[in-house]
């Protein structure tokens, strides 16, 4: 075989990878869910059968939103002789475990660890000391409506299953509107067509919630804790991760687009990290959720290196004219990604360009956290993200 048959082949293998991982499998997907899913009902449940509940939240250096979501937990719906509330506090510097004392005789319980360690050797710390039959799992900066644990935990009727997962809506700073993005509704229907198969993948570590008994230590240095936790509890006991849609959450969106792909290259390097941790599940007796496993994520996390290997491939061919106009199309969408970034992100019009700037800088984000993972650079201690109270009431 000549080098071009070569590059030719090359290109070809890549060109469909990607399409296939952004757009086929989001149709295969959908497709099998309608054929094969199943639309499942949680079993029927009464106050006096409600397991007894623990709210676990990691933190660190949250003082300007830890009082607030204190208190948004106590209003919780749910009896209160069966919900504890637990703050893990990650080595904070500032005035956060000094707030949560303020609710100590509410029953607010604060684990006040005085070492910065990361999110994933909090929780190792954490579990033995939770009191819960179910661990509900969330963030500092996470407003869970109050209705959300009720409808989660009457899953937990069915034995088989071991990790719910609710729905996360991201929220405009400024005005509390909702405003999820495309990318963001994209990835909801992926996991409502993956639910239906039984094959959901993770987690939204903003509201998740596991039975206490499934859990098992994972590495002190796991970067993606809600991702490795639900399939690691899928690993051990082939337990069903249900998403239930009507238990919401919402968290504001980041301050810029700095703080947006700082947080996707972290998660970019988790992605590589948990290849190494799970990668069992794409066993074929695993079925459907080997299948959701390697397209939605090993082939996804590969796409970076396919879209480098498809321009150089491409190069190669530079002499057929179709693939000089192919060319012409990469270099000319990449730059229209570049242009895009720039514009006004609230025109209407737009919104159809930055697109390509999604696309190009998920992909480069993953690039990096490649990269950061490979070099062992990327901490486990997570970094806090700007938000608008922190920032004088603007959008950096």
């Amino acid at each position: 075989m000549s080098l071009i048959q070569i590059a030719a082949v090359v290109f070809w293998v890549c060109l469909a990878c990607v399409c296939y991982a952004y757009l086929g499998y989001p149709i295969l997907v959908w497709c099998l869910a309608r054929l094969f899913g199943r639309l499942l009902s949680p079993p029927p449940q009464v106050d006096a059968d409600l397991p007894s509940v623990t709210l676990l939240i990691a933190a660190y250096n949250e003082e300007a939103e830890i009082e607030k979501r204190v208190q948004t937990a106590l209003m919780t719906d749910y009896p209160r002789e069966k919900l504890e509330i637990l703050i893990a506090s990650d080595g904070s510097s500032d005035a956060t475990p000094a707030i949560v004392r303020r609710y100590t005789d509410r029953g607010v319980r604060l684990l006040d660890y005085k070492q910065r360690r990361g999110k994933a050797a909090v929780l190792n710390a954490a579990f033995p000391e939770v009191r819960g039959d179910v661990v509900l799992l969330s963030d500092a900066n996470t407003q869970i409506d109050p209705s959300a644990l009720r409808k989660m935990v009457r899953w937990f009727n069915d034995p088989a299953v071991g990790v719910v997962c609710g729905r996360l809506i991201l929220t405009d700073p400024d005005t509390g509107r909702n405003v999820d993005s495309l990318y963001w509704k994209y990835e909801t229907f992926l996991k409502k067509c993956e639910n239906g198969l039984g094959a959901l993948l993770g987690a939204n570590g903003a509201i998740y919630a596991i039975r206490r008994v499934l859990y098992a230590p994972i590495p002190n240095d796991t970067i993606v804790d809600d991702f490795v936790l639900p399939l690691q509890a899928k690993l051990r006991a082939n337990c069903r991760i249900v998403y239930e849609c009507g238990a919401v959450a919402r968290e504001e969106t980041p301050l810029g687009i700095g703080a947006e792909f700082h947080r996707r290259s972290r998660i970019g390097a988790g992605g590589f990290q948990s290849i190494a941790l799970l990668w069992p599940l794409l066993r074929p007796r695993y079925g459907w959720t080997a299948f959701t496993f390697f397209s939605h994520k090993v082939l996804r996390w590969m796409c970076p290196f396919f879209l480098i290997l498809l321009l150089i491939s491409n190069l190669c061919l530079f002499d057929d004219s179709f693939y000089r106009l192919i060319f012409s199309g990469q270099v000319g969408f990449y730059l229209v990604s570049l242009l895009a970034a720039f514009l006004p992100p609230r025109l209407p019009l737009l919104k159809p360009l930055r697109l390509t700037t999604m696309f190009t800088g998920m992909n480069a984000a993953l690039l990096v956290g490649f990269w950061r993972w490979l070099r062992g650079s990327q901490k486990a201690a997570w970094k806090r993200t700007a938000r608008v109270a922190e920032a004088g009431g603007t959008l950096g």
